[in-house]
C-alpha cells in the first residue's frame, strides 16, 4: 500500500495560505500590515502637511472664544474639552486599533510626543474605537504615553472624517494650522521645528 506524501512545496503554501488567512481575520491583521507599512514609512515618502505659523511677532491671545468645542473621555475616565488648551498648538490624530496605518504611524507619533515641550504643545489621539478597551490594550502593549481620548459626541469641524488616519494641527488660538489625511512620518526635523514655530505663534 502506498502512503500519501505530501510535496513540501505543497505543504509550505498551505501553511503560507493558513497564515494569511489567519493574520487577515484576526486582530494580529492590524499589527502585521501595521509593521509592513511602518517599513513604508521609513522610506521618507510619506511626509506630513506642515503647519504653517502666522508671520510676524508673536501676538498675544485675547480673551475671545475657542473656535471648537469637543469634549473627550480620557482612558481613565476624565473628560477634556478641547478649549483647555487653548495656549497651546495642539496636534489631533485620529486613529483606531483596527487601522493598519494608523498603528504604523504611532511609533513616530510617540518619538515626536517625548521631544516637544508639553508646556506649548499638546497631543490629542482620539480613538475611534468601538470598544475602547481595544485601543487601551493597544496602547498599553506598546508602552505609549501619549494622552488617548474618545469621543462623548459626534465629531464637529474639522476633526469629522472619513478617512483615517487624520492629523489636525491647531495654533494657540485654536485656528487650523494644517490637516493631513493618511498616514505620514510625524518624527522629523522639518516637522517638529515647524510645530515648535507654530507653538510660539502666540503667547496667553
Amino acid at each position: 500500500m502506498r502512503f500519501f506524501r505530501p510535496h513540501l512545496g505543497t505543504a509550505l503554501q498551505w501553511l503560507l495560505l493558513l497564515a494569511f488567512v489567519v493574520v487577515l481575520t484576526t486582530d494580529l491583521r492590524p499589527v502585521v500590515l501595521g509593521r509592513l507599512q511602518q517599513g513604508l514609512l521609513a522610506t521618507g515618502l510619506w511626509r506630513p502637511t506642515l503647519p504653517t505659523a502666522p508671520a510676524g511677532p508673536p501676538a498675544r491671545l485675547t480673551a475671545g472664544g475657542y473656535p471648537h468645542a469637543l469634549t473627550l473621555r480620557g482612558l481613565d475616565g476624565r473628560t477634556l474639552t478641547l478649549q483647555e488648551l487653548r495656549g497651546k498648538a495642539v496636534l489631533v490624530n485620529l486613529w483606531a486599533s483596527w487601522c493598519p496605518p494608523c498603528v504604523a504611524e504611532m511609533p513616530g507619533l510617540q518619538r515626536l510626543y517625548e521631544q516637544v515641550n508639553k508646556r506649548k504643545v499638546a497631543f490629542v489621539l482620539i480613538s475611534l474605537d468601538e470598544n475602547p478597551a481595544k485601543a487601551q490594550r493597544l496602547v498599553q502593549r506598546r508602552g505609549y504615553t501619549m494622552p488617548v481620548y474618545f469621543p462623548v459626541a459626534p465629531l464637529p469641524a474639522p476633526f469629522d472624517t472619513e478617512s483615517i488616519p487624520t492629523t489636525v494641527l491647531l495654533g494657540p488660538d485654536g485656528q487650523v494650522a494644517a490637516r493631513h489625511e493618511g498616514m505620514a512620518d510625524y518624527d522629523t526635523p522639518a516637522f517638529r521645528a515647524a510645530l515648535e514655530k507654530l507653538a510660539s505663534s502666540g503667547r496667553p
